[in-house]
């Protein structure tokens, strides 16, 4: 008898010890109140995505000029705009043609005033001189925007493949500078999966064309051919660089590159066949060149009216073409009233792109309905953000019925087998989510907000669900302290 107390004892310890650490790994599993927290201030702080900018089809390229934001900072300007008060989320993007602050904003905060004097601080300029060429998008129609924006469905020119990786980078800053969370990470992965979407479901980027395509399409229509012309390419960075391979096979005298680094000028001057200089040359070159392409990063103008209206007298007037792709611009747009001076800026190009326009407008409308159904599937995630924690919570409390019960009837498995064991739990399981399929499922598909708000309601009173979400929401009421924790 005693060997069968003893004996018992055993099993009942397996038993019992199988079952505890049944309920060890149920409370790993569960969600800790930081997502409770999260998850339940979506839906009671009312958490938005809004976007605020200005790009080529709103602001002419004298006020884009005023706005970038370098591409080589470290995410601190991003970290700036986080510091607002109720933004918990910031990307900044900016390209060429466009300059754009994506946010996350919590609660009934109205930040676009905030964001506004923030970009004029930033920049020293003031509000009043850009603040009328500004757009503002909010929930659905703001993701929509970064979709297409990716997808360069927006752009200057149609498919332009530079945009992906100009966005890309923009998200780059803001990871490094801790300053995304759940909703835009999820938000631009998205915009990720939607261009690559794009590109290879329709022909938009087999047609496409960059900004720096245009500019040597431009300069052809200027002299008719480039072979007997003195090309000078200034910079050596991307949009130089695109200048460059575009330029091969339309020139016969070697193109002349300058850059800061002479290193960089080689490299490029090498695959053109080119010479390579200074950027301390510059007037030099400028006697020889019939077309310059610019492209730099310089935040100062390289090209001078004073500068040019002397190099035109040593040239006998002889027509100089300038074409100014650089953004801010590298030529001061008064050069363009000397005599003999021809000079086309990035929004001149625009014209030239429109061009190439209309053989990819149609693959242009199946992109948009690929965009359309990324926007869609996006903002259903959001929706169901709200009802979240309640189903997990539902899964949870049947799970501690089920663990509940099981502990109970200790006594009536102790002579099982360990594969008998691994069998009910499987049934006990199988039942648990056959109960909950049915309401999880009714809760997720409801589109109607006020049923599945009444649902949420129902479902939390039925499973007695209020008091541990509750107590998660007090945890995390402050929202810079779950900033703070989160770091």
């Amino acid at each position: 008898m005693a060997r069968e107390k003893g004996g018992l004892a055993r099993h009942r310890g397996i038993c019992v010890g199988h079952v505890h650490l049944c309920r060890r790994e149920h409370a790993a599993r569960r969600p800790s109140l930081h997502f409770w927290a999260w998850h339940r201030s979506i839906t009671h702080m009312k958490q938005e995505i809004v976007l605020v900018g200005l790009n080529h089809l709103t602001a002419p390229v004298s006020i884009r000029e005023l706005i970038t934001f370098p591409g080589n900072e470290d995410g601190a300007t991003t970290r700036k705009f986080l510091a607002i008060k109720g933004v918990t989320e910031a990307v900044v993007i900016s390209t060429c043609n466009r300059s754009e602050v994506l946010l996350v904003v919590e609660g009934p905060a109205h930040v676009t005033e905030e964001v506004i004097q923030l970009v004029s601080d930033i920049h020293r300029i003031p509000a009043e001189s850009f603040s009328q060429f500004l757009y503002l998008k909010r929930g659905r129609d703001a993701v929509h925007h970064v979709f297409r924006v990716a997808s360069s469905l927006d752009s200057m020119v149609l498919g332009e493949p530079q945009i992906l990786g100009q966005v890309k980078e923009g998200y780059r800053r803001a990871t490094y500078a801790n300053a995304t969370g759940p909703i835009l990470n999820r938000l631009m992965h998205k915009a990720f999966f939607t261009a690559k979407r794009v590109r290879n479901e329709t022909g938009v980027a087999l047609a496409a064309v960059s900004v720096a395509y245009v500019a040597v399409e431009l300069a052809k229509k200027i002299l008719g051919d480039l072979k007997s012309a003195c090309v000078l390419l200034i910079g050596a960075g991307e949009m130089a660089e695109l200048a460059a391979r575009h330029l091969v096979g339309h020139v016969a005298n070697p193109p002349i590159v300058l850059n800061r680094t002479l290193e960089n000028a080689c490299v490029l001057a090498d695959r053109l066949n080119g010479r390579a200089d200074t950027l301390d040359t510059l007037k030099h070159y400028l006697l020889e060149a019939d077309v310059v392409i610019t492209s730099t990063g310089s935040c100062e103008s390289l090209i001078r009216k004073d500068q040019v209206e002397k190099i035109m007298k040593k040239r006998r007037y002889r027509p100089l073409f300038l074409i100014d792709i650089a953004l801010p611009r590298d030529v001061e747009p008064s050069v363009n009233e000397l005599d003999g001076v021809y000079l086309y800026n990035i929004d001149d190009l625009q014209g030239i792109a429109a061009e190439n326009l209309t053989e990819r407008r149609q693959e242009a409308m199946r992109a948009e309905k690929i965009v359309e159904d990324e926007t869609a599937k996006f903002m259903e995630w959001t929706a169901s953000l709200s009802c979240t924690p309640t189903l997990v919570a539902i899964r949870n409390k049947l799970e501690e019925i089920r663990l509940s019960e099981l502990a109970r009837s200790n006594g009536k498995l102790a002579g099982l087998t360990p594969e008998q064991r691994e069998a009910v739990e499987i049934i006990t399981r199988s039942i648990v989510n056959k109960i909950a399929h049915y309401p999880i499922s009714c809760l997720k598909k409801t589109k109607s907000k006020t049923k599945q708000s009444l649902y949420l309601d129902v479902a939390q009173e039925l499973f007695a669900l209020s008091s541990e979400t509750d107590i998660a929401c007090q945890e995390n009421h402050d929202p810079e302290k779950k900033r703070q924790d989160e770091t």
